[in-house]
C-alpha cells in the first residue's frame, strides 16, 4: 500500500510516568538554539510551565541536571543545556532514529504481504 505509513512514537518512562521523548528532545534543541526556555517554550507553542514540567520531570528520573538555569537581571535570565544535556541529546537523537530506522526493514515486509492480502481478497 503506497499510501501508508508507519507512525512511531518512542519514548522513555521510569515507574509509569514518560520523561523523555521527541517532544522533549525538540524543546532541549530549541532551548539550545534560544538560549531560554522561556523562548524555546514560546517557539514550540507551548506554555514556560509545561516546558519547566518536561524538564523537571527528565532530571529528576535521571538525576542529572541538563539545564543550566542563570537568574536574576536581563543579563543573566535564560538557560543552556549543561555539557550532560548537549551529550544527552545527541545520544538521544542517535537511539531514537535508529530505532526507527530499524522498524523499515519489517514494515517493508508487512506491507508487502498486506499489499497481496488486498489483491487476493479483491480479486477473490
Amino acid at each position: 500500500m503506497d499510501n501508508v505509513n508507519l507512525k512511531v512514537k518512542l519514548y522513555l518512562e521510569g515507574n509509569g510516568d514518560k520523561f523523555m521523548g521527541i517532544g522533549v528532545l525538540w524543546l532541549l534543541e530549541k532551548v539550545k538554539s534560544c538560549g531560554s526556555l522561556r523562548s524555546a517554550a514560546e517557539e514550540m507553542g507551548i506554555s514556560y510551565s509545561k516546558a519547566f514540567r518536561m524538564v523537571r520531570n527528565l532530571e529528576a528520573a535521571i538525576g542529572v541536571d541538563v539545564l543550566e538555569r542563570r537568574r536574576g537581571g536581563m543579563e543573566r535570565s535564560g538557560a543552556k543545556l549543561t555539557p550532560f544535556g548537549e551529550e544527552f541529546i545527541v545520544l538521544y537523537d542517535s537511539f531514537q532514529k535508529e530505532c526507527k530506522n530499524l522498524l523499515d526493514k519489517p514494515f517493508s515486509e508487512f506491507s508487502e504481504k498486506l499489499d497481496s492480502l488486498i489483491c487476493k481478497n479483491k480479486n477473490g
